[in-house]
């Protein structure tokens, strides 16, 4: 719905009669809603008191809530400020969000007021509010539970420790206190936590004191600064016995639970160092300082994201920081990156704030880019933007090119459904299409638009539309048809590129061509560079086009092979013509440039998803260039390519011949690479490739200390996958190895992976009792479940799993409402894509046909389903 505006006398009256008449308070936090607080409220203050006791399911609080509350400016009789106010004076009632918990007493303004708590709201009477301040008090409890609250509790089973933390994004504060939960209604909060006095507290803004409760014996309260205006999702809190880590100055706090405190300082050093000189690159890129007054990374076990960009206190996964498994080189830099993306929130997305969550990507997006613009500046011998291509582009063209795919802005209508931006097209396709805008506009006038962008909206919110202009004023360039086509349209071009050598002359004629891959019939305004590679010698050629569908270039000479998008600055789909597919493959191994490489590796995946290639062919040429790529991503690359292709795109008669010679590869390579980085990486391809009875051997080998890895100490994430493998395959020794390893390592940790494995068994009970659990048991802890998720649905168990695939389906609804944004992509792509048959795909389209799904259900499903579709497709035609 559009704004309300100066007609709009009528259009306010008919939001006050939807939110208003009879009691009734609106579902969720519709737009029309926000957009309206946003107009009448400003100056929001919180002051917030916790008391927390060990082991309660709730948290006592206390609250003070001050805003200011101005005219109607659409009512012609305005009240004198000070005056208490009805709706017919200028004063409406307030809606003040709250759900799951329960309120004692509330008084605004000094008056008693009504507890009510109706689908998630509180009224504030227009009778008691005022023009200018209010003050709002409120004695309340919320709960605390282990998984599906805004406050978690982890147990740490290793010591019987206690740790409590909140997450709020989107829209989950109000779990945790009154408020008014929207991105634009920033406001400044003052916090107090009352905990026991084993416990370290760590917030957005430094402590101000500490001070002893009950004689200093049980508990004490610890009190922090107040905080610049933060929108409600960026407020946060941990408490626990938390130790700080590698406490130096000039460096950034990082805190661990205490149990992990030896293994924590063994990454602090340079989990700091990289955070300190991203502050330090950042400030001085965009021009502005570090916005907030300190700066602290809390690792938070189990937690539901890599990360969580809370205004001055990020909160990390523990297990992205302190590795479960064997690190390789790229593992370490991809924690870079992780540390540097939640580091530039805290410009985009915290100093400036998109104003709803339609515009996620303004801070998504745009950290994701800074990430690696950052570490590329950091550490230039990284070949960073191979990195960012490898580790991006997949994801954004496999959901684009997909029916379920959503322009960058996407409509939301209510703060309810905001879930459902998050995704590859906010996290993969928005920084493909930030990069090409770089490469438009030129370095520099890119960068001065943000500074703009920055210094306009300083601790407020934006929206696209202002991002945009800033870069069209530093540029001097329009950039209207580029913003329309690239954030408002779903979808992306394939560029094809072919060419016809007149040998005669001397010259060749190079088609460029385009098309929109959905068939929506849109023209991208698109800027490439081809690579033409001629007698050894490559060469560039720049590329745009805006408002045509096609191109022609002669040029002198006659290329072996071309490529339409060399160093990556364009977003969409590459193939290689029948010519260039033929050089590329007799010659990639001789290719020395690694970015080109690489590059050339993903067009031919693209070719074997878009059934142009036969996945035989793709695994049988990288049997051949493996044995001597020495790069290691691209290294994981093709190997994880080539097991997909295995297990899910060739006949079981194909992989009985392929498997054992991958097998048989990773075994060798594992043991005698040069390199201990690519020997971890073959060690993974051999757990992931393993189905012979001399591949599981090996796997128990390793596990019982027969076999080793030069080099290289396993840890125990890395025993468990082995386990889970033996499991899954339903090895003779597995349940013994499974119970050999549960006494290894007892650890609460252990605990989890044990979970994991055996979710895995290859039996009709097992399958019964986890997935009954995934619906039913709320105290088995979210992560333990996701982690579990692709176990249940191991890639050779699709017959045993199918009759879950229905149910799964049904239940999405469910799980969209009780679990954390992302859970629900990798509940359907752990039970659709574990899934490969005819029977499988007509279930789920079905589904799609008969159910009534709301329109992100439906998207989500489309989006997931087309790699059950390609694996159909590419099964018929390749058998």
């Amino acid at each position: 719905m559009p704004a309300c505006r100066p007609l709009a006398t009528i259009c306010l009256f008919s939001l006050l009669v939807v939110t208003s008449a009879l009691g009734q308070a609106p579902e969720g936090i519709p737009r029309d809603l926000a957009r309206l607080r946003a107009q009448q409220l400003k100056d929001i203050r919180y002051q917030l008191t916790y008391i927390f006791s060990a082991g309660a399911d709730s948290v006592s609080g206390y609250e003070e809530l001050r805003f200011v509350q101005n005219a109607d400016d659409l009512h012609p009789s305005k009240p004198k400020p000070g005056s208490l106010g009805t709706p017919d004076r200028g004063i409406r009632p307030e809606w003040l969000d709250f759900r799951e918990g329960e309120i004692s007493s509330l008084t605004v303004n000094g008056e008693p007021a009504s507890t009510e708590i109706q689908n998630g709201h509180i009224e504030l009477s227009a009778k008691l509010l005022k023009l200018g301040e209010n003050l709002v008090t409120i004695k309340f409890t919320a709960p605390v539970a282990t998984s599906g609250k805004a406050f978690t509790r982890f147990e740490d089973k290793d010591d019987d420790s206690e740790y409590i933390y909140t997450l709020f994004v989107p829209m989950d504060a109000d779990m945790a206190f009154p408020c008014f939960d929207q991105p634009d209604l920033k406001a400044r909060f003052k916090l107090k936590v009352a905990a026991p006095v084993s416990w370290t507290v760590i917030s957005n803004s430094p402590v101000t004191r500490k001070i002893d409760l009950v004689g200093g014996l049980l508990m004490n309260q610890t009190e922090f600064a107040e905080t610049q205006p933060i929108s409600t999702y960026l407020f946060a809190f941990a408490a626990g016995p938390f130790k700080k880590v590698h406490d130096t100055p000039g460096l950034p706090g990082l805190y661990v639970r205490k149990s992990k405190l030896q293994k924590a300082e063994a990454e602090a050093a340079a989990v700091q160092q990289i955070t300190a000189d991203g502050i330090k690159y950042l400030s001085d890129y965009f021009a502005q300082p570090f916005p907030f007054p300190k700066y602290d990374m809390v690792m938070i076990p189990g937690f539901a994201y890599g990360g969580m960009e809370h205004a001055g206190a990020t909160f990390l996964r523990e297990e992205s920081i302190l590795f479960r498994t064997a690190p390789t080189h790229s593992d370490r830099l991809n924690r870079d990156i992780l540390l540097l993306h939640e580091l530039t929130h805290q410009w985009f997305g915290d100093l400036v704030t998109m104003r709803w969550f339609d515009d996620l990507w303004l801070k998504e997006g745009f950290a994701q880019y800074m990430a690696y613009h950052a570490l590329n500046s950091l550490k230039p011998n990284e070949n960073v933007w191979k990195r960012f291509y490898q580790a991006i582009k997949p994801a954004a063209y496999g959901i684009d090119s997909t029916l379920g795919t959503t322009p960058i802005y996407q409509e939301i209508p209510n703060l309810k459904d905001a879930k459902s931006a998050y995704g590859a097209i906010v996290y993969s396709k928005a920084p493909g299409v930030i990069k090409q805008l770089a490469f438009v506009l030129g370095d520099d006038k890119f960068r001065d638009g943000l500074r703009l962008y920055l210094k306009e909206h300083a601790y407020a919110n934006a929206e696209w539309s202002d991002l945009v202009h800033a870069f069209e004023r530093t540029s001097k360039q329009s950039l209207g048809k580029w913003a329309d086509a690239w954030i408002k349209r779903r979808g992306m071009p394939q560029v094809d590129v072919s060419f016809a050598c007149d040998t005669r002359n001397g010259i060749v004629g190079i088609d460029v061509r385009q098309r929109d891959v959905l068939n929506d019939g849109t023209i991208w305004p698109i800027a490439t560079q081809l690579l033409i590679h001629e007698r050894g010698i490559d060469s560039e050629l720049e590329v745009a086009f805006a408002t045509t569908k096609n191109g022609n270039i002669v040029r002198p000479g006659c290329p072996d092979y071309v490529f339409g998008n060399n160093d990556d600055y364009a977003y969409g789909r590459f193939l290689l013509d029948p010519i260039s597919h033929k050089a590329v493959v007799a010659r990639i191994g001789e290719i020395n440039n690694v970015f080109e490489r690489t590059l050339l590796w993903g067009s031919l995946w693209d070719s074997v998803r878009e059934a142009e290639m036969a996945p035989r062919e793709y695994i049988e040429l990288a049997l051949r260039a493996l044995p001597t790529e020495s790069d290691e991503s691209l290294a994981q690359s093709i190997i994880g390519r080539t097991i997909t292709a295995l297990h899910r795109y060739v006949s079981a008669e194909v992989r009985a011949q392929l498997g054992p010679k991958v097998e048989a590869l990773a075994a060798t390579q594992m043991l005698h690479s040069s390199s201990q980085d690519m020997r971890i990486t073959w060690f993974r391809a051999l757990r992931g490739a393993a189905e012979t009875a001399t591949a599981r051997g090996q796997l128990k080998d390793m596990l019982s200390g027969k076999l080793t890895v030069p080099g290289v100490e396993l840890r125990p994430l890395d025993r468990w996958n082995m386990v889970a493998t033996l499991v899954a395959l339903n090895d003779p020794q597995a349940e013994a190895v499974l119970a050999e390893e549960e006494k290894h390592d007892p650890s609460g940790d252990g605990k989890k992976y044990a979970y994991m494995a055996a979710a895995a068994r290859l039996n009709e009970g097992t399958k019964k009792t986890y997935f009954d659990e995934y619906l039913h048991n709320a105290e088995r802890p979210e992560d333990w479940v996701e982690i579990s998720l692709g176990s249940f649905n191991w890639w050779n168990q699709s017959e045993l799993t199918l009759p879950y695939l229905g149910p799964a389906l049904e239940a999405l609804p469910q799980v969209k409402h009780d679990r954390k944004i992302f859970f629900m992509l990798a509940w359907l792509n752990a039970f659709i894509g574990g899934q490969q048959s005819a029977e499988a795909q007509k279930q789920v389209h079905d589904f799609l046909k008969s159910a009534a799904l709301d329109k992100d259900l439906r998207l989500k499903i489309l989006e997931v389903v087309d790699e059950l579709d390609r694996t159909v497709k590419i099964r018929g035609k390749y058998r």
